[in-house]
């Protein structure tokens, strides 16, 4: 038995980080309509407790996960801390007694407690009280139905709206002029307006850089001279080399010395990372964290398959993936600009090639579609198996990127 769970984040309306949804399925075949809520809920309490911290999926961040009556009578919500939870009442739940009193329990207790894909009744209204966020689901609900919920909660003004599965950026809008505070879905991994951008000086080095460290061959003196007229650049690349993520012995001093000690493929991590942390000043730091999650997950599928022939190729396509809406711009305009290996543009311009199946992957996964990614896992030679530990860790370490970049 293998534990499958993935992260969908929540923003909130100045685009930052608020929370996750943590979404279970029992295996990479088995998507959820064929397991029952209860067992579903169980299992990621339980896999939360015992097999690994909730903290590795959500960092600092609360969690949103879904209960059933079943579980909130049998007190599953108390196992975890009131801080790192917001119980999130399934949508099949129907309003009653039973579920009014559990509610009421969690609320005296201090935990959050919120309505997932809420559709209107004047029962609902009992719930009111000790309800803290309700979820609208933007694909299902009519912007009339919208407008009810929030004519029915005007006097319960502790009472936030959740917009999940927003789109596009007009939806994002639409539901921020309607009240909403909360946002879930995929309107921030799309670029809003298209437009041109010419590289910063400091941009344009780090272009250079990723041009450099993608050649088959480094060529030394010209990387070390590129660090050497930015101090910027160097002062962050030996305090990466010095940082507790490689745990070295010995003090790191020059920008040689950084250079040969990284390598090739730690050091092109680091140019991608910083590449991409420079472009994504105006953009929610979720879209870093997403990237830098991509990246990692495409780099251990990479080093579990024998179809593909580079791992930090593959590293590089996943931090590219999303360049396009770090940037503002099309992908082929965004490709226009960086000078990225062949193999890796077929894969973001055209997917193909066994980049674009990886990536792929990655899609599936990022949105809990993991029945997917059968044929795919199949055509790359990896064993699903493998799968659940490969993202798992691949979140740990955007996390620790995330403070390493955040920290400046």
């Amino acid at each position: 038995m293998y534990f499958h769970a993935a992260r969908q984040p929540i923003l909130d309306i100045n685009k930052e980080l608020y929370a996750y949804e943590l979404l279970f399925r029992d295996g990479i075949t088995n998507a959820f309509p064929d397991i029952d809520g209860n067992e579903a809920t169980s299992k990621i309490v339980a896999g939360s407790q015992f097999d690994f911290s909730l903290s590795d999926f959500t960092g600092p961040n609360p969690a949103f996960i879904n209960f059933t009556l079943e579980t909130l009578e049998k007190k599953f919500p108390t196992l975890i801390p009131k801080e790192d939870l917001v119980v999130e009442i399934l949508e099949t739940e129907r309003p009653g007694k039973r579920l009014l009193a559990e509610v009421k329990e969690l609320h005296g207790l201090g935990y959050t407690i919120a309505l997932d894909d809420y559709i209107h009744e004047p029962v609902w209204r009992h719930f009111y009280p000790f309800i803290e966020i309700i979820k609208v689901d933007f694909l299902t609900t009519t912007l009339e139905q919208i407008k009810a919920i929030c004519s029915a909660i005007v006097g319960f003004p502790h009472i936030k709206l959740l917009a999940e599965k927003v789109e596009t950026h007009e939806q994002h809008e639409l539901a921020i002029e309607l009240g909403f505070t909360y946002f879930q879905g995929y309107f921030f991994a799309r670029p809003e307006a298209m437009k041109v951008k010419s590289l910063s000086p400091a941009q344009f080095s780090l272009a250079e850089l990723l041009y450099e460290t993608s050649k088959p061959e480094l060529d030394l003196p010209k990387i070390t001279n590129v660090f050497e007229m930015d101090v910027n650049l160097s002062y962050k690349l030996l305090r990466y080399s010095n940082s507790a993520i490689f745990r070295r012995r010995a003090e790191i001093s020059t920008i040689k010395q950084a250079l040969v000690t990284l390598g090739k493929a730690e050091l092109q991590k680091f140019i991608s990372i910083l590449f991409s942390a420079q472009m994504v000043s105006d953009k929610p730091p979720e879209l870093m964290a997403m990237s830098l999650c991509r990246a990692k997950f495409l780099e251990g599928l990479a080093k579990n398959s024998a179809k593909v022939d580079s791992e930090s190729v593959a590293f590089l396509t996943g931090m590219m993936s999303l360049i396009d809406v770090i940037i503002g711009e099309s992908m082929e305009s965004a490709m226009k600009k960086l000078p990225l290996g062949v193999e890796i543009k077929m894969a973001l311009l055209k997917g193909e090639g066994p980049l674009a199946t990886l990536l792929d992957v990655a899609k599936n996964y990022e949105q809990t579609q993991w029945d997917a990614s059968e044929s795919d896992l199949a055509q790359l030679a990896i064993a699903s198996d493998k799968v659940p530990e490969i993202y798992r860790s691949s979140v740990r370490w955007a996390n620790e990127q995330m403070e390493f970049v955040l920290g400046g």
